[in-house]
């Protein structure tokens, strides 16, 4: 999602390396191509499959990072009144994430619908049932253990749990200071302590996976990092927070959270030194990056029907297959800077939202 922040151009050159990652992950995950081309390169498919997907993590710090610079002491009058009414804030980015998720969706059960006329395969959603279609209308999909109706999308249910909590812990830190104005600092120890309750507990038990307290690990260094990168002796509290990181890994190794941490690390020190405003990042990766969010939303469909095309003509041969690996996440990048322009940038209100959700539910029964 595009941002209200001032653009930080190595935030989206970040942002765009992760989308790409993710992609090639689920081209790696979501046969047939992948797996007639595997001998070709099955070094770089296995790493794909097996660890493209811990990229997540690099959006999950920076939403965190740029959320706080959202709604740091600074922030517009907007985003202060967003804290103070935080049900308003959580209708607002409800409708974004949302809106543009549902068209996508409708696309993914068109497009499984023509992929099944070409090939018989796992990675072609079943047909949908009204339970099914109404949590994914919701968000809920996960936590009611409804299948997906395509992939990644239960990215978009964490990010949202995620930006509820955090709204939660901003308004709560709001609070306390009115009622106890010597307790301005709040806000960041609410943020740490439950950055440290999902580093040391809730990310090491993948029964909270269905949840934002898996996540917030990562979320929660995003936070701290924008909220400490500026404050006097900010290297102190940065290497505090690495030390953090630290600890969680010794006591149970995770590449997600290094990860994590280390995206953390970079986005304190290049904010306290000025390098992500200052420093330029190629245009390709910055605009790829704002538009990260159409192309996650977009691909899948767009994936599945080129593996039904190449895999119904050229199901032996190997070579060809790779061509359409590179061809889908193409197709994928040009599709979503389309459904950027298209759908995600314009503004969609209750109307829309109605008609879309209508339009989704109807789709999905006859289909």
């Amino acid at each position: 999602m595009s941002d209200n922040v001032s653009r930080m151009p190595w935030v989206d050159a970040l942002k765009a390396l992760a989308c790409l990652l993710i992609v090639s992950h689920h081209l790696a995950f979501y046969g047939p191509m992948s797996d007639i081309a595997y001998p070709l390169m099955p070094g770089l498919i296995d790493g794909l499959y097996n660890n493209g997907r811990i990229a997540v993590q690099i959006f999950f710090v920076i939403a965190g990072f740029l959320l706080a610079g959202k709604f740091s002491p600074s922030a517009t009058r907007p985003a202060i009144e967003s804290i103070i009414e935080p049900i308003r804030a959580l209708k607002q980015r409800y409708i974004r994430l949302v809106l543009p998720y549902l068209v996508a969706l409708i696309l993914a059960m068109l497009s499984a619908a023509l992929a099944s006329g070409w090939m018989t395969h796992d990675s072609i959603p079943a047909e949908p049932n009204i339970v099914q279609l109404l949590t994914h209308v919701f968000l809920l999909q996960d936590l009611l253990d409804q299948d997906a109706l395509s992939a990644g999308v239960w990215y978009v249910a964490i990010d949202f749990q995620l930006f509820a909590v955090a709204m939660l812990l901003l308004w709560l830190s709001q609070h306390i200071a009115c009622r106890y104005p010597r307790l301005q600092a709040s806000g960041p120890v609410l943020v740490a302590m439950l950055t440290a309750a999902s580093l040391f507990a809730f990310n090491r038990n993948d029964a909270w996976d269905e949840t934002a307290l898996y996540f917030f690990g990562a979320y929660g260094l995003g936070m701290l990092a924008y909220q400490v990168s500026r404050r006097r002796h900010g290297d102190v509290w940065l290497a505090l927070l690495t030390l953090l990181v630290l600890a969680a890994l010794l006591l149970e190794f995770r590449s997600r959270i290094a990860l994590a941490g280390s995206v953390m690390l970079l986005l304190g020190l290049g904010r306290r030194y000025g390098v992500l405003e200052r420093w330029a990042a190629p245009h390709f990766l910055t605009y790829l990056g704002r538009i990260s969010y159409s192309i996650f939303l977009v691909h899948f469909p767009l994936c599945l029907l080129v593996n039904a095309v190449f895999f119904h003509f050229f199901p032996q041969q190997p070579l060809i297959n790779l061509f359409g690996m590179v061809l889908a996440l193409a197709l994928s990048i040009a599709a979503g800077a389309v459904f950027f322009k298209q759908v995600e940038c314009r503004r969609m209100g209750n109307r829309t939202g109605l008609v879309l959700s209508a339009g989704f539910m109807a789709i999905g029964l006859l289909s």
